[in-house]
């Protein structure tokens, strides 16, 4: 048994023998003073109880079912109300092009498109904050209120980024006229017609991304080709060329610029 190996077996003795005597003296004073810590910090209990008694009970309960189902789908609606859809998708179109499958991770990915939602979305944030939670917070205008006057920023942004082909499919299904401004539109329209104009807009945006990579696809597949060696694969050599070629041009302050770009 060589230094090393005696050193480890001998750390792993030395925790266990103080885990061992921690546990001999936390446990009695654990169990003599009840859920009570050595310093007399008792520690608080927690009990929710829903016994609902007549009508007015079942409504509550009601209540707290719907108000959980909506939490949990809150941030797909936020996400869909924003700019983050766009951001991601064109990002992902990026990766493809480049014959990256993992490299960046998603979590990469993600976490810059939530990023540049916020600063996209900073002055509409504000007005929400300003015209809606703020006097909310303080008491000056009821929630009814509070959830028309947060709209009113939302509604503007998307209807400024909606084409209007897309807003008509949607009000022309629910037979509804043509509002005169943002504020008149219903959200269960804007929000999928202000969906599908991100969506493509940012397959445009990809398409255009994807041209120089397919060239540079094409013009090492013909090289290979004609040189006889059909049997490696273009990806091996296409891909350090495509990678090469976006860092020179500095691609990911180009793809960023151009999506910022998009929103002023």
């Amino acid at each position: 048994m060589n230094r090393r190996t005696r050193l480890l077996l001998g750390g792993c003795m030395g925790w266990i023998a103080v885990c061992t005597w921690m546990s001999l003296r936390v446990g009695p004073v654990w169990a003599a003073t009840g859920n009570t810590t050595s310093a007399g910090l008792s520690l608080p209990g927690v009990s929710v109880q829903l016994q609902p008694t007549g009508a007015a009970g079942v409504a509550t309960t009601i209540q707290i079912v719907v108000l959980l189902t909506v939490l949990s789908i809150a941030p797909a609606i936020l996400i869909l109300m924003t700019c983050f859809t766009r951001i991601v998708v064109v990002l992902s179109f990026v990766r493809n092009a480049l014959s990256l499958q993992q490299t960046p991770p998603n979590q990469v990915l993600v976490g810059l498109a939530l990023f540049m939602t916020l600063f996209i979305m900073q002055p509409t944030l504000q007005a929400v904050n300003q015209n809606a939670l703020q006097p909310y917070l303080k008491g000056d205008i009821s929630q009814t209120t509070f959830f028309v006057r947060a709209e009113d920023p939302f509604k503007e942004f998307m209807a400024k980024y909606t084409r209007r082909d897309d807003l008509k499919l949607f009000l022309d299904e629910r037979h509804l006229p043509a509002p005169a401004n943002p504020d008149d539109i219903p959200l269960s329209a804007l929000v999928p017609a202000f969906t599908i104009s991100e969506l493509k807009s940012a397959f445009e945006m990809g398409f255009m991304l994807y041209l120089p990579f397919l060239i540079i696809d094409m013009v090492v597949a013909t090289t290979l080709m004609s040189m006889g060696m059909m049997m490696l694969p273009p990806v091996m050599i296409s891909l350090p060329l495509k990678i090469l070629l976006f860092v020179m041009v500095d691609g990911w302050h180009l793809v960023v610029q151009s999506l910022l770009a998009g929103y002023t």
